[in-house]
């Protein structure tokens, strides 16, 4: 049934972040929102992991709500998020750094076997194993980010600006990392400032303005929406 987000809305205390939204994550896809900043992109997939306490609405997953979940509940029903700016813990080696996203699980030969599949993903990471998170590049922390994420075996994950802060070269690495997730079977919600890296490998977007929703459809319809190309993708 997918992940479904009705009519919900998220304060940090007198400022109301997300007025009234509503989205559809079909499960096996991949949705994107844009927008500058500001427009609510970050406190939506904040508001959905419960890290925002003040929201209101509802959340569902397959039809039950998430809506009072707390943010270790959340993971533990199949949803991740890989924040923006990474938060790896710079003082852990990569493979710490990586079991701590797997936290909650107790089966240790599961455990290996996702550090083994995580690092046939990204064999940069299996480089630099024994390294403190803290002294791996900016590319290097970003795909660790997503790793650790991914040790949760979620069946969702909100990526919230994986782009930010890299050169064209590790931004192209990244998304083709972000595509073979995608092909295992992982349903990806992709918050983006970089529009149209972000329209090119998902399937539908919101475009989301001060809060709420100024336009939705399907990324190419949108990639061609002379608005959008104004305001996002640099066109005139």
């Amino acid at each position: 049934m997918g992940l479904q987000i009705k009519d919900l809305f998220a304060s940090y205390g007198a400022i109301r972040a997300v007025k009234g939204i509503s989205l559809e994550i079909p499960e096996g896809s991949c949705v994107c929102l844009i927008g500058a900043n500001g427009a609510g992109k970050t406190s939506t997939l904040r508001a959905i992991m419960g890290l925002i306490r003040d929201r209101k609405g509802e959340i569902l997953l397959d039809g039950q709500s998430l809506i009072r979940c707390k943010p270790y509940e959340v993971v533990r029903k199949g949803i991740a998020m890989v924040p923006e700016g990474r938060h790896i813990f710079p003082n852990l080696t990569v493979e710490d750094n990586l079991k701590m996203g797997a936290y909650f699980r107790t089966n240790s030969v599961e455990i290996q076997s996702d550090l083994e599949r995580v690092f046939q993903l990204f064999p940069r990471l299996k480089e630099r194993i024994y390294q403190l998170g803290g002294t791996l590049s900016g590319g290097e922390q970003q795909m660790l980010a997503v790793a650790r994420a991914l040790m949760a075996r979620p069946r969702y994950l909100l990526l919230d600006e994986p782009s930010l802060g890299l050169s064209p070269i590790l931004v192209q690495a990244i998304y083709y990392h972000i595509q073979q997730i995608r092909q295992q079977g992982i349903t990806l919600l992709l918050v983006e400032q970089n529009a149209r890296m972000a329209l090119e490998v998902s399937d539908y977007g919101y475009v989301l303005e001060t809060g709420k929703i100024y336009l939705q459809g399907n990324s190419s319809e949108l990639s061609n929406n002379p608005d959008v190309q104004k305001a996002y993708l640099g066109e005139t």
